[in-house]
């Protein structure tokens, strides 16, 4: 019997296969089961609104406006952003905006400047 490889992602030991994916339980995190541990451990790559990949410390201007949660405040159209800073999760880009102050910001949102 083969055992089934732990979750890439929270390394969670409790993994199934359900129609040719392995599913964690713990993080709802999915994988094929053809993948090896070569691509499961590849990071993934973040791109812009135009579909240019970002790294850290690259400028990028917003596209469209943005609410500031729990705030009156608005990101403009337009306003550029420096030296963001990529992580994981659902806003992938951590960055600093004058007048606000620290925010994550959805990748999806930006364009490279």
């Amino acid at each position: 019997m083969n055992p089934l490889p732990d979750c890439p992602e929270c390394r969670c030991e409790y993994s199934y296969e359900d129609r040719g994916l392995y599913v964690c339980p713990e993080c709802a995190h999915e994988w094929p089961v053809e993948a090896g541990a070569e691509e499961a451990e590849q990071p993934k790559v973040i791109r812009d609104a135009n579909g240019n990949p970002l790294q850290d410390g690259d400028s990028v201007t917003v596209i469209k406006d943005l609410k500031v949660k729990g705030s009156s405040a608005v990101v403009k159209v337009g306003t550029k952003v420096r030296n963001i800073r990529l992580v994981v999760g659902d806003h992938d880009i951590d960055c600093k905006i004058g007048g606000i102050g620290a925010m994550k910001l959805k990748s999806q949102f930006v364009k490279k400047a």
